[in-house]
């Protein structure tokens, strides 16, 4: 018969740890396996406008962006709500068949985390900062480096301070 310590210790060793669940959720490990996974063209993943208005053509990234839009033209059009039977989570996966997000098991639990992974890792990097021509692919990571850009001064070997 095994002891309460040996029990807790083989109880603690099946399940992953408090530390190990927080990593898996951060890399955005796909840990429900019954949720709905959906495999999205690198088209859609770069469109920015993939709903558009009948009326005036114009688009819009969010479907509840171009509901609310229908409204000016006094158009019906309720915003989705979602029913209970509803409810299936959604992962995403990436397109790129050698790519970690494109196994099922590493998916990505949003659209905007896979839109993101996707500029990333898998297209040009089309945003410069004009202090030091650093290019990034995505918007926001741009307005992150810009908010630190020359602020820090990094001192080499040879005693030169960059930026200058």
């Amino acid at each position: 018969m095994a002891s309460s310590a040996t029990l807790s210790v083989m109880a603690s060793s099946a399940l992953p740890s408090t530390a190990e669940r927080k990593q898996q959720k951060r890399r955005g490990i796909n840990s429900s396996p019954d949720a709905e996974i959906v495999a999205l063209s690198p088209k859609t993943l770069l469109a920015t406008d993939r709903f558009s208005c009948d009326v005036c053509g114009k688009g819009f990234p969010r479907e509840q962006n171009l509901q609310l839009h229908r409204r000016r033209h006094n158009l019906p059009g309720k915003l989705k709500q979602k029913t209970s039977h509803e409810i299936r989570k959604k992962v995403f996966i990436c397109p790129e068949m050698g790519c970690v997000h494109h196994d099922p098991s590493r998916a990505l639990g949003d659209i905007t985390g896979i839109k993101k992974h996707f500029s990333r890792k898998h297209c040009q990097k089309k945003f410069s900062c004009h202090k030091c021509n650093k290019k990034y692919a995505v918007d926001s990571d741009l307005k992150a480096h810009n908010k630190i850009c020359g602020t820090k001064k990094y001192k080499c070997e040879c005693g030169t301070t960059f930026p200058t």
